[in-house]
């Protein structure tokens, strides 16, 4: 049952999956700003890593859909939280965002198998498994986070110390329009 580009529930949700992963991209950088802005210079550099690697996806998405003569709309983003009481907060945001991208990806895929385009679920499978890492790297480091404590010297040492995440370096990661950064 394959279907058109302008009834393809696959093609909607893709599309929208780039504003998604830009408003990730949004969110991690004020999530930066603000760990710079408590000289906390190893998580601020994690999450500035985490941002680019959130505009790749979207441009991943992006170059797919460029390659497959689909339709492109960026959207305007959604708005960003900038303020946080504690260590713990920008964490679990990052972990809630992860998890809902997660989501996201998986009904795209679902969508993609529904409508027999084997082409979208081959893309997503790269996707599929980059979620698994970034909620496993999330969940982790939220975990030290809270093991930590008020000690965020050892949670400095730990993100300098420990390779969190892959910092999107994939051998089989799809294309990026106009290159990833």
């Amino acid at each position: 049952m394959t279907t058109t580009a302008a009834d393809s529930q696959f093609i909607a949700l893709l599309r929208e999956q780039v504003g998604h992963e830009l408003d990730a991209h949004q969110q991690y950088v004020a999530i930066a700003v603000w760990f710079d802005s408590q000289d906390l210079p190893q998580l601020a550099a994690h999450f500035y890593r985490q941002s680019v690697e959130e505009r790749n996806h979207a441009m991943m998405i992006v170059q797919y859909m460029l390659d497959r003569d689909l339709p492109v709309t960026i959207r305007a983003g959604n708005p960003v939280r900038n303020d946080f009481g504690s260590i713990l907060d920008p964490l679990q945001l990052a972990l809630e965002q992860e998890k809902q991208v997660t989501a996201q990806i998986e009904a795209i895929f679902r969508a993609a198998r529904e409508e027999g385009d084997a082409l979208g679920e081959q893309f997503l499978l790269w996707f599929l498994k980059e979620q698994v890492e970034e909620v496993a790297s999330a969940t982790t480091l939220l975990t030290v986070a809270r093991r930590a404590g008020d000690n965020l010297f050892d949670l400095e040492n730990y993100v300098a110390r420990e390779q969190v995440g892959d910092g999107g370096e994939s051998a089989d990661a799809p294309s990026a329009a106009g290159g990833a950064l």
